[in-house]
């Protein structure tokens, strides 16, 4: 029964003082719940001041779950009194600024005054710690890295999932056990643990790697991460410990140290590979690992199977790859790794299936071991005795093969690569010099031993350094690959060809006579003069071939190779038949041909060749078109020296650029003395080497030249040949519009010799073209040589270029090339070349000749 409410009157103002200065916060309901005093406390815990918050209900400082139970409504008012005075719990205060806070409240009926008392202590910090605490469980717990927790002697306090998933152990079977028992050492025992942890139960953070024991499987790898807690005396306390699961990453390791050790000390390949799939059987006794090598052919090649049977392992020699071709066929033709749980009901082993079957095998798994360029070359499969899905940590571990097998198998490709290079030439695949000698040793033993001969031939192609210039290298090297496949067309399985230099090959051919070396020899120079396409030009090829014989000749290679090489130089003199055979006379010629290179590289430095000039007469009016120079050798002592000979020698020999530029300059001097001798000679020609055009400063010097005698660029022709013209090089093609925006007029010499596109004379800047004698001779009596001058008479009219016939010898042809149209014509007709006075003599009678006609 309810105490009279005059009993709470007897001290009000020590009541409220002390109902003020409480710790808790304190509120005072009346019957409808609504507040009528609150202390400071109170005011703090609920935000709100006093003055706003008596009068509220208390359904208002509450939050919605909580605010139903204090409503009172009709007849349920005393049930809600009645549970509001019997509540006691947390609950959470809306404050006024709309943050919640947790208090803890107990109500309580003061008796005789028909009000409640609330009173509420602040738990927040509490209630955050315990927040804190259940995350840090849940994280504890939840985390997929193993963790466990030990006192400071290392016993197990608490281990979280992870590390129950981790070692295969309940928690019951942890909680409580020391932490020594769990690590291991395969080499060195038991004991060693005790001293690994040593220095971390006294106190000492640890790092590294352990080797822990499984509930029931083989140990696992672990990196052990350990920090110890130490109490308030600075002992440890506890220790917390994590492991991180590096089995995987230890496997690797310890493959590839063995790998790499193997590797490092040359161990052959093969052994490697059968190392590797020894540890792996050693790791995983279920499996039977296998590598095998794809050929050039695509076949499957066993490598490596050091537990495959025998017969099995013979029966998949020389396998094509292709789809269907049980696991490591197809895996190879596919690229991807094929899965064979059951071999007798797999559609890849469809038809085959009985060959591992019949040999134990009954499941495969097959990945392709794939180069860093991509290529497949193998694949590393894993077969097992019982029919079986892939087991993860087994393919996980066969990816970590899979990558040392790349490494090695491109290893081995590489050290086969060095050794090709070291042996064979690196753009046609021919033997290299010391390859070629070797095998050519052998093929002369074995030629002294059977009686047999040999023949040595030496070969290269005429002119391929300028079509090699003009063109560019990658149509030369292309035309080498071809040159190349052209020889080995020839040559029999016994016989072998190399590349030395350049375009410079040699073949020797067993058991082979003067006769059979002559017929092989020709067959070659036709194959190589059928057409050739070389990018958008089509060439007919010439080559030296010069012929050397063992016995006859020689009994050693290097001699041989060196008489061969005397002999396709001679082959290439002017008026020699192609091959030539050597003969001891070529000794003395070569020396001959070495002491005319020194004394020509002192002619041209001493300035003692001599510069002759032919004039070109124009065919209308007679009058002198131009005059062209020649280069002329007269030696002291060896004579007159043909320009055939010596011009293709400074090719060789590389003085043909310094002969063209001082040719230039000497014939710029000469015009300049005829016109101001009053002499009419229009222009003067030149003919410059191929390489020239290259030359980003040939305009600049051929200005020079021009500034210097005074002359205008219209009065300097420069003759080009047409592989100048078929260069697509940008120098080259640069240099040429150079000139012709300059105004010096460009010449293509010997039309209709070579290679030419009519496209080329539309699109670079040629003034003229002379049509070679070679065409003007069998003019009279050759139609098609007449059918082609005609032509090209149409073309200089349709392009307006000038065209200049070489070789007049005779007065009808002269009227047949006016009749023609052509514009000029030069030859003997009309003068052989001459040095700069005699023809000074010449253009005077000539001109005088002019004076005198009847007009």
């Amino acid at each position: 029964m309810e105490q009279p409410e005059s009993g709470l009157d007897s001290n009000p103002e020590a009541i409220a003082l002390a109902a003020e200065q409480a710790d808790q916060g304190i509120l005072l309901l009346d019957r409808e719940l609504r507040v009528r005093w609150l202390n400071q406390a109170a005011e703090r815990l609920c935000g709100l001041r006093r003055r706003h918050a008596i009068g509220k209900p208390l359904a208002e400082l509450v939050p919605l779950p909580l605010a139903r139970h204090f409503h009172p409504r009709g007849r349920q008012r005393r049930t809600r009194i009645d549970t509001v005075q019997r509540y006691r719990g947390d609950i959470q205060l809306l404050h006024a600024d709309g943050h919640r806070h947790w208090v803890s409240v107990s109500v309580h009926g003061i008796a005789g005054s028909g009000l409640r008392a609330i009173y509420l202590s602040d738990i927040q910090s509490q209630r955050r710690a315990e927040a804190r605490s259940q995350l840090l469980t849940i994280g504890f717990d939840q985390v997929r890295a193993a963790i466990l927790i030990t006192d400071g002697q290392g016993r197990i306090l608490h281990a979280n999932r992870g590390l129950r998933q981790l070692l295969g152990y309940s928690d019951a079977q942890l909680v409580g056990q020391s932490l020594l028992p769990l690590v291991i050492d395969s080499s060195q025992g038991t004991s060693s643990s005790q001293q690994l942890l040593a220095p971390l139960l006294a106190g000492q953070p640890l790092r590294t790697e352990v080797y822990l024991r499984h509930c029931s499987e083989p140990g696992v790898w672990c990196e052990i991460n350990a920090t110890p807690v130490f109490d308030e005396q600075q002992q440890p306390s506890h220790l917390v410990v994590v492991l991180t699961d590096i089995s995987e990453a230890r496997v690797h390791a310890m493959l590839l140290n063995r790998l790499l050790e193997a590797m490092a000390r040359d161990v052959p390949t093969e052994e490697v590979m059968t190392l590797l799939c020894n540890e792996v059987e050693r790791i995983a006794p279920e499996i039977i690992a296998s590598v095998v090598r794809i050929d050039n052919e695509g076949k499957l090649r066993p490598f490596a199977g050091p537990s495959l049977p025998p017969s099995y392992t013979a029966l998949i020699d020389g396998m094509p790859i292709g789809p269907a071709c049980g696991c490591c066929g197809t895996a190879a033709w596919t690229g991807k790794p094929v899965v064979s749980s059951n071999i007798a009901t797999d559609p890849n082993w469809e038809g085959i299936a009985y060959q591992a079957l019949q040999h134990g095998l009954a499941a495969c798994w097959s990945t392709p071991v794939e180069a860093s360029d991509g290529r497949i070359l193998g694949t590393f499969a894993c077969y097992y005795r019982t029919a079986q899905e892939p087991d993860p940590r087994h393919l996980r571990l066969i990816d970590t093969c899979v990558h040392l097998c790349a490494v090695a198998l491109e290893r081995d490709l590489s050290r086969q690569h060095i050794h090709h290079l070291a042996y064979h030439d690196n753009l046609t695949g021919l033997p290299n010099r010391s390859q070629l000698v070797a095998r050519a040793n052998l093929a002369l033993a074995a030629a002294e031993h059977a009686h047999h001969p040999v023949a040595v031939v030496s070969l290269d192609i005429e002119r391929f350094k300028q079509i090699n210039q003009v063109m560019g290298q990658h149509a030369g090297d292309n035309l080498l690959r071809e040159i190349a496949q052209r020889i080995q067309s020839v040559l029999g399985p016994a016989d072998t060809a190399g590349r030395f230099v350049g375009d410079e090959f040699a073949m020797v051919i067993t058991d082979c006579d003067a006769e059979q070396a002559r017929s092989i020899s020709q067959h070659l120079i036709d194959r190589l003069q059928a057409p050739l396409q070389v990018g958008q030009t089509e060439l007919r090829l010439r080559a030296g071939v010069g012929i050397s014989l063992y016995p006859d000749n020689a009994s050693t290679i290097q001699s041989l190779l060196q008489q061969a090489n005397l002999a396709r130089i001679q082959s290439k003199l002017p008026g020699a038949s192609q091959p030539r055979f050597y003969s001891e006379s070529m000794d003395h010629a070569m020396q001959q041909r070495r002491a005319l290179e020194i004394r020509l590289r002192q002619a041209v430095s001493e300035n003692s060749l001599r510069v002759h000039y032919q004039p070109q007469v124009n065919l209308h009016d007679n009058q002198v078109h131009s005059v062209e120079a020649l280069a002329r050798w007269d030696h002291p002592e060896l004579g007159s020296i043909s320009p055939e000979c010596f011009i293709p020698l400074a090719e060789e020999c590389g003085l043909i650029g310094e002969l063209g530029m001082w040719m230039l300059g000497q014939a710029c001097r000469d015009l300049r003395q005829w016109r101001e001798q009053g002499l009419a000679v229009n222009s003067v020609s030149v003919n410059l080497s191929p390489t020239d055009f290259r030359d980003p400063g040939l305009t600049a010097r051929v200005r020079q030249h021009l500034q210097a005698n005074a002359l205008q660029p219209a009065q300097l022709t420069l003759e080009v040949t047409e592989a100048v013209l078929l260069d697509r090089h940008p120098d080259t093609l640069r240099t040429l519009r150079n000139l012709a925006q300059l105004g010096v007029r460009l010449s293509l010499d010997d039309f209709g010799t070579g290679y030419s596109s009519f496209n080329y004379l539309r699109d670079l800047p040629v003034a003229e073209i002379k049509l070679d004698q070679s065409f003007v001779a069998n003019l009279e009596t050759d139609p098609v040589a007449l059918a082609l001058a005609e032509a090209v008479c149409r073309i200089g009219a349709a392009l307006n270029l000038a065209i200049i016939a070489e070789g007049i010898t005779e007065a009808s042809q002269v009227a047949r090339l006016r009749a023609l149209g052509f514009t000029a014509a030069q030859g003997f007709h009309y003068t052989s070349a001459l040095q700069a006075p005699a023809l000074v003599q010449w253009l005077r009678q000539h001109q005088a000749g002019q004076s005198a006609r009847p007009v």
